[in-house]
């Protein structure tokens, strides 16, 4: 009796094995009856003794159904991330008023405060209109034939933008408005280049134009699905959306209007620096949302970024000011803020990519390479950059493009770059990221001083007069003056 329960013991175990482990394996399912039959004699075979155990394992488990295809989840709203957008929004709007306007108003003469602050707030009420109204479908819809270039007008005037409407995992349009605020910062930039000289008129026509025909482009081409991005630049929070191309444009406006009044020949010191340290701060500040954001989402990358940030910021404002102490033998807060803003604008484009050594790298590199940029470079060209746009923001950027390409390689702490068949290049990341500083000062520079001949002619020139030069433009454009001394 014992010898036959082994005998049907064993028959069970070794004919029911394999049927079982046919029907486990069900992907693809027109496999599964071939794998029950291969099963099935191997099982007859070993189990020779129990006919009707035999019997069982030679009969071909039954094929399971293939699984229908997954359909495609569709986006769901995620509270988290939709609050950290939210609160994003509200920080990079705040790197322009106040922050910019105070970091630029610290820097001009005392007549021309009020003036830099009125075309900062200007410019944040134009461009939010404009946004709504047409940019942002140009920036971020698909186009047609040209959609390698700029989108498409399927979201003018906010079409099909309701309160169901999603971006990823947050509504599209809190996506909308976080993106309507790197608009505005980019146009507000470019002030800096031109301070103290151009009509006020001027300024808004041809922020009109540029934000049409220079930003939404650049923007479309590097985020929107345009033919930078679908060739893998990295460009995190806007290295060259924001900061070369509106740093390019700020030295094509520069030469274009000429010099300030005097300048070269009598002092044109600013007139806060108190100011100027304060809106520094606030800028340092409100990047966080400006990178941390970028990521659209409340996660591990976020963090990084926000790391990444304040250590490269840390870096350049060392950077430029040990520079400046051994160049000019003399510390200053106007330089170590310089210095700061040049961290940041280096390392927007690399904040989601590089790690903590690189962010230093580049921190520290910015730092100093800005310096340069905006002392040495600029008195032997001799233009007018009045603020620096050129010097900090554009070459900052150039910077902060190029490195990104290559501190992103993992082998040097960063967290991948463009590659195939399942490994990083390091050269083609890096080739891909000359082609869009390239594309972008091309572009904008063509660009931009092409709308200032179009605004030249629409406003019956670019700059003041003489005499309201002279008198500041606080007194002479608006009628009022920041100071009552």
């Amino acid at each position: 009796m014992r010898k036959f329960l082994s005998a049907a013991v064993l028959a069970a175990a070794f004919g029911l094995g394999p049927v079982a482990w046919a029907q486990d394996t069900t992907a693809p399912a027109d496999t599964a009856p071939a794998a029950a039959e291969t099963a099935a004699p191997d099982a007859a075979t070993a189990a020779a003794p129990a006919d009707d155990a035999a019997a069982a394992a030679a009969t071909p488990a039954p094929a399971e159904e293939a699984p229908a295809p997954a359909e495609e989840a569709k986006p769901t709203l995620d509270s988290g991330n939709t609050a950290w957008m939210l609160t994003s929004m509200a920080l990079v709007l705040f790197m322009t008023i106040p922050g910019l306007a105070l970091f630029y108003a610290g820097m001009v003469r005392t007549k021309n405060v009020l003036s830099v602050m009125m075309q900062c707030f200007a410019i944040t009420s134009l461009v939010t209109i404009l946004w709504a109204v047409y940019a942002y479908s140009l920036a971020f819809t698909e186009g047609t034939t040209m959609n390698a270039i700029i989108g498409g007008t399927s979201k003018f005037f906010m079409k099909g933008i309701n309160v169901e409407a999603l971006s990823g995992s947050i509504p599209e349009s809190v996506f909308m408005c976080f993106q309507m605020t790197f608009a505005i910062i980019t146009p507000a930039l470019i002030v800096g280049a031109f301070a103290e000289r151009m009509k006020f008129s001027a300024m808004l026509v041809f922020m009109t134009l540029w934000l049409t025909v220079c930003y939404a482009p650049i923007c479309h081409m590097v985020w929107g699905g345009g033919w930078l991005g679908s060739k893998g630049i990295l460009d995190f929070a806007g290295g060259t959306v924001v900061h070369i191309n509106a740093g390019i444009a700020g030295l094509v406006c520069a030469l274009v209007l000429g010099k300030r009044k005097g300048y070269g020949e009598t002092a044109m010191k600013p007139n806060n620096i108190g100011y100027t340290l304060v809106g520094a701060s606030m800028l340092w500040v409100g990047w966080f949302g400006f990178n941390a954001g970028s990521e659209l989402a409340a996660d591990g990358v976020a963090g990084t970024a926000m790391m990444a940030t304040q250590i490269a910021t840390a870096a350049a404002a060392l950077g430029w000011m040990f520079a400046e102490w051994i160049v000019s033998g003399k510390p200053t807060i106007l330089g170590i803020a310089s210095g700061a803003v040049a961290g940041l604008v280096a390392i927007t484009p690399a904040s989601g990519t590089a790690g903590p050594m690189g962010a230093i790298a580049i921190g520290l590199a910015a730092g100093v390479i800005c310096f340069l940029a905006a002392t040495k470079l600029k008195n032997a060209l001799g233009y007018d950059d009045s603020l620096d746009a050129f010097g900090v923001h554009c070459i900052g950027g150039i910077v902060g493009a190029l490195l990104t390409g290559v501190f992103a390689a993992p082998s040097l702490g960063g967290f991948g770059t463009v590659g195939t068949e399942g490994h990083n290049s390091f050269g083609a990341q890096f080739t891909v990221q000359v082609i869009g500083v390239l594309t972008t000062l091309v572009w904008t520079g063509v660009g931009s001083f092409i709308l200032l001949m179009i605004t030249k002619v629409v406003c019956g020139g670019l700059r003041v007069s003489e005499e309201a030069e002279a008198e500041g433009l606080d007194v002479s454009l608006h009628g009022e003056q920041g100071y009552h001394l």
